[in-house]
């Protein structure tokens, strides 16, 4: 998951973050997002390009409006890849046998 990144960089701002539980809960145009988070509309759009842009917030035209709503699937993903990173084994390397009080497997010396 090549995004995986760019969805982590997106979700690394509190507003965003915030967005997002907002999202999760129901689908909002950005005059209630503006509402709900106590600031600008304008801010509130800024955020979203950001999110839409890592595929986080998908938008949805009802009439004048557009409500937003969270990708659960992409965010699900990006989830499950999280845990699958920390599940990662650790291969243990023949690096313990160099080690000594003043050598390292790793190049100099340790003092």
């Amino acid at each position: 998951m090549p995004e995986l990144i760019e969805i982590l960089k997106s979700l690394s701002d509190e507003t965003r973050y915030n967005l997002i539980k907002l999202l999760l809960s129901h689908d909002y145009c950005v005059g209630a997002l503006a509402k709900r988070l106590n600031i600008s509309e304008s801010a509130v759009s800024q955020h979203l390009k950001i999110l839409r842009t890592a595929g986080l917030v998908k938008g949805d035209k009802r009439g004048y409006f557009t409500h937003y709503y969270v990708d659960r699937n992409l965010l699900k993903d990006a989830a499950k890849e999280i845990v699958e990173l920390s599940e990662t084994v650790q291969i243990n390397s023949d690096c313990h046998k160099y080690i000594s009080k003043n050598h390292s497997c790793c190049g100099k010396g340790e003092e």
